[in-house]
C-alpha cells in the first residue's frame, strides 16, 4: 500500500494512464535484469515502486510541455525511462559513460519500444557538446560537481533538475561557492508523483 491506503496499481493507474503496461514491464526488468547486471541491488525490489518509480516519475509535475531532456548519469534508466514513460510529449537523451550501462538502456529504450523518442549516448555530460531545455540527475554526484559536470547542457532558460534525499537544503547550501562561480540560482522543491506517494526532494538550478 501507498502512503495514502492507495494500492501501487491504482497509482500507477492514475500516474502512467495507458501506459502502465510499458512501466510494469520496466518494473519486470528492474528486479530481473537489472539486478543480474548489478544495476540494481537484490533488496531494492520490494520497494521499487516508491524508491524508484514514483518517485521518478515526480519529475513529471516540474517539466514543462515538449521539452528536450538530457538525463545525466542514467545507469539504470532513473529517472529518465520513468519519465519518458509518463510523459510522451518530451524526447529523452539517457547519458551515461560506462558501456555495461549504455547497453542495458539501448536494450531497455528498445524492448518497451522508445525508440521514437528515447536516444542512448554512451559518454561524459561535459563532452556531449549539446543544449537541453532540463538536465535530470539522480544519485550522481554531490551538488557541486553535478553543476560542474552538467552547467555546459543547460540551455538558455533551461534548468537543472536534480533528484535529492531530506539532505537536499544542505547540499544547496553548501553549493554556493560554486552556484556564484557560474552566475546560477538554486532552490528545493518537493514534490509527488501522485497525493498518496511520497515526497521527492528536487534541486533546481537555473541560469540567473
Amino acid at each position: 500500500m501507498a502512503d495514502g491506503g492507495r494500492t501501487v496499481d491504482e497509482i500507477a493507474g492514475e500516474v502512467f494512464g495507458d501506459a502502465v503496461p510499458s512501466i510494469e514491464r520496466y518494473v519486470d526488468i528492474l528486479t530481473t535484469r537489472g539486478v543480474e547486471w548489478g544495476l540494481m541491488g537484490p533488496k531494492e525490489a520490494p520497494r521499487i515502486w516508491g524508491r524508484h518509480i514514483f518517485n521518478s516519475a515526480a519529475l513529471s509535475t516540474l517539466v514543462p510541455d515538449g521539452c528536450q531532456v538530457a538525463d545525466v548519469g542514467s545507469g539504470a534508466g532513473l529517472p529518465g525511462i520513468p519519465l519518458a514513460i509518463a510523459r510522451p510529449d518530451i524526447r529523452i537523451t539517457l547519458i551515461e559513460p560506462l558501456l555495461r550501462r549504455s547497453n542495458f538502456l539501448t536494450g531497455v529504450v528498445e524492448e518497451l519500444g522508445l525508440g521514437d523518442r528515447v536516444d542512448v549516448l554512451r559518454g561524459r555530460a561535459e563532452d556531449v557538446g549539446q543544449h537541453f531545455d532540463i538536465v535530470t540527475a539522480r544519485a550522481v554526484a554531490k551538488l557541486p560537481t553535478l553543476i560542474g559536470w552538467t552547467r555546459g547542457l543547460i540551455g538558455k532558460g533551461g534548468e537543472l533538475l536534480a533528484l535529492k534525499g531530506a539532505s537536499a537544503q544542505e547540499e544547496l547550501d553548501n553549493a554556493q561557492k560554486v552556484l556564484k562561480k557560474y552566475h546560477l540560482a538554486g532552490e528545493v522543491l518537493v514534490v509527488r508523483a501522485h497525493p498518496d506517494t511520497e515526497v521527492t526532494h528536487v534541486v533546481r538550478i537555473t541560469k540567473q
